[in-house]
């Protein structure tokens, strides 16, 4: 499956795009996957609630956030490559659904799991999709969307956060 192409997203995520090293996509997001596991598999029982900065998520919320992004662009794929031009993928707002979630209660090992499942889906939905599928231009706002934009953005949506991770959660350069 190849890239997107602009005009496929939102330019919005192009920062998330830059990210996604060269490669077979469906490969990369397998791989991905390892390294989100392994990123927050480091993390101490001790360290999972930390926040940086004040009115920043903790440790665990953000990888519920991954989590939840993790489904609404698996959604948004699906809706593309049934060649649905009739939905429209409105943008979600990540600090709403972030308030109104409780993670308190739930370990970073449980959460880990629940990204494993969640992307296990991921990885069977878009190795499931031809090339035609790939680049069906769903509705998106103003934007349109394909699959394989979304399998692009799920790679570098997680690399940021596994930066953001290191860089601010954990202090390494």
């Amino acid at each position: 499956m190849d890239r997107p192409l602009p005009g496929e997203y939102n330019p919005y995520f192009q920062n998330y795009f830059d990210l996604v090293p060269s490669g077979d996509l469906l490969e990369l997001l397998q791989q991905n996957g390892g390294e989100v596991i392994e990123a927050f598999m480091a993390i101490s029982e001790k360290k999972e609630d930390y926040v940086y900065a004040e009115g920043k998520w903790t440790i665990k919320e953000m990888l519920n956030h991954i989590i939840d992004a993790e489904r609404i662009f698996s959604y948004r794929s699906l809706v593309a490559a049934r060649l649905d031009g009739m939905t429209d993928l409105m943008s979600f707002d990540e600090n709403k659904y972030a308030n109104n979630v409780d993670v308190s209660g739930r370990t970073l090992m449980d959460l880990i799991e629940e990204f494993k499942v969640v992307r296990i889906s991921s990885v069977f939905l878009m190795s499931n999709i031809t090339d035609d599928q790939s680049k069906f231009k769903a509705r998106n706002g103003d934007h349109h969307f394909t699959a394989r934009a979304g399998i692009c953005f799920l790679i570098g949506h997680a690399l940021h956060h596994i930066n953001v991770l290191k860089t601010r959660y954990l202090q390494i350069p």
